[in-house]
Parts: C-alpha cells; structure tokens; sequence
C-alpha cells in the first residue's frame, strides 16, 4: 500500500517538478537547496488526502514557497559568513530568454523574504495577489505593497539590454580566447569602462576576496591569470548562457569546473561573474 500511495503521488508531483523547482530555485539562488525542497514537498505531498486537492500545481506551489521562506531564514545566516562574494549557483539555459538573469538573482538577495516571494510570484510567474496572499498568508493590499518595494530595489538590475543567442554566444567564445591566451589588445577592446568581476570561491578555492572594480583593475587581474593559464592552462567545456547571461563552462588546472557569466551592455562587457566553489558546480558534473 505504502508503494501503491508513493507511485499515486509521485504520478501527479512529478510532472510538475520543473515548474516548482524554477519556484524554488529563484527564491533561493541554490539548487542543492532547490532540490532539498522539492524532497520535502514530495514528502508532505504523500501525506496530503490529495482527492481533497482541487488544484495540485497552486497547491503544491504555495507549500514550495512557505518552504523556501522559512529556509531563507537560515541562508542569510549562512550568507553573513560566506568567505567572498556570494553568486547564486549557476544555472545552464536552454533558452537565451531567462526571466531571471544573474544580476536580477543578485538583487533579489537585497530583498526581505516576503518581498522576494512577492515579486517572483507576481512579477515573474504571473500570479494575481489574490493568489499570492493565500501563499504567503497576508491581505492581497500588503502583497501589493511588497511587490512595489521590491521592484523599487530591482529596477536597476532588470534586463534592458537582450543579447540575441549566437551573438552572445559569439562574445563569450572570444572573451574565453583572449582571456585565457593573454590577448589583452583584443581583452580591452571588449571590456566597458565600469566593468567589473565577482568571483565566488567561497573559501574552497582561490577567487578575489571582493569584487574587482574598473578597467585598469580588471585588466591587471586578466593579465595575472594569463600567465597562470599559459603554465597551467583552462579548457573550454561548451559555450552557454548561464543565468541568462552569455558564458562558458572551463575545466581548469585543478581538475574543477567553473563558469564565467558575461553581462554585456552595448556591445561591451560590463561585469564578468566567475563561480568557483565547488560545492555550486556539483550539478554540471
């Protein structure tokens, strides 16, 4: 019987799964705690008399997001002792259309937890606050409220410039050449003059303890790890978008993967985001 009910369970939770782990992973930019999540809304899932159940996916979406808000408590624990920047893990996309890029996931952790679930859920998923409300147990009003506050805190990292596909792919493929061969003529052309690098080692592997601001700065940074590429070298994995955003995937010296996202306005490269903890890249293995 206990199998019977696991497989009925498992046969209306499973093709809802993508869905709510985009819900789950946006609230909380990690997919190890994404995945933890989902185990335990599968979880409660089994226990629910789901005949009871009118509509599983708002169902099931509300109980994801209460689970996030409550394990957002902890990660910004966590966050305050993060040895260096902290990146959100870094996502592959199938599609150049994200409706989160990596600078919006950014701002999202300036927001409080009602904020964030607001946000998502209206702005980004497209639910009315009546729906929201229910979800987050507050008046429909003070949703509205909410959302308006984190928009406020989010405008700036809204995307304004999309990079057709292949463009970006393009960019980042030549970004990765130069970089890495210590073409600094064809490096410079491409970078913009506020542009800037944010690397997440957290404490696990070498990265810059905080972010890298300005052309001649980061300019300097790419010409140190030139000559550590030419001894060491850096292979290219595959091209990608990740996190919305043009990059690549490179296996480097010490065996590991890592990701560079590029965020390009103009044709130029105004901040580079480089993942290197370990821990963030088991899912591309």
């Amino acid at each position: 019987m206990a199998d019977t009910g696991q497989q009925d369970a498992a046969a209306s939770f499973d093709p809802l799964r993508p869905r709510l782990m985009r819900v789950a992973y946006r609230m909380l930019g990690s997919v190890a705690d994404a995945e933890d999540m989902m185990q335990e809304a599968f979880i409660r899932w089994m226990k629910v008399d789901r005949s009871e159940v009118r509509e599983p996916e708002a169902y099931l979406r509300r109980m994801v997001t209460r689970l996030c808000l409550d394990q957002l408590k902890s990660a910004r624990r966590q966050r305050e002792t993060y040895i260096g920047p902290w990146l959100p893990d870094p996502v592959l996309d199938e599609e150049e259309e994200e409706d989160v890029t990596l600078p919006l996931m950014l701002a999202l952790e300036r927001l409080s937890p009602l904020e964030r679930a607001a946000f998502l859920l209206h702005d980004v998923f497209g639910l009315d606050f009546g729906e929201v409300a229910i979800t987050v147990k507050r008046e429909p009003a003070a949703c509205r409220q909410l959302a308006v506050r984190a928009r406020a805190h989010v405008r700036k990292a809204r995307s304004r410039f999309q990079v057709e596909k292949q463009r970006g792919l393009e960019l980042a493929e030549a970004f990765f050449t130069a970089s890495r061969s210590g073409d600094m003529t064809a490096l410079r052309s491409m970078l913009a003059a506020d542009v800037s690098i944010h690397a997440d080692g957290g404490g696990k592997r070498p990265a810059a303890a905080e972010p890298i601001i300005g052309f001649d700065a980061v300019v300097k940074a790419h010409e140190y790890l030139a000559t550590l590429f030419r001894t060491n070298g850096s292979t290219l994995v595959r091209s990608a978008f990740v996190n919305g955003l043009p990059g690549f995937v490179t296996l480097e010296a010490d065996g590991e993967l890592q990701t560079t996202a590029l965020e390009i306005e103009d044709g130029k490269v105004t901040a580079i985001y480089v993942v290197r903890n370990p821990d963030k890249l088991r899912h591309l293995h």
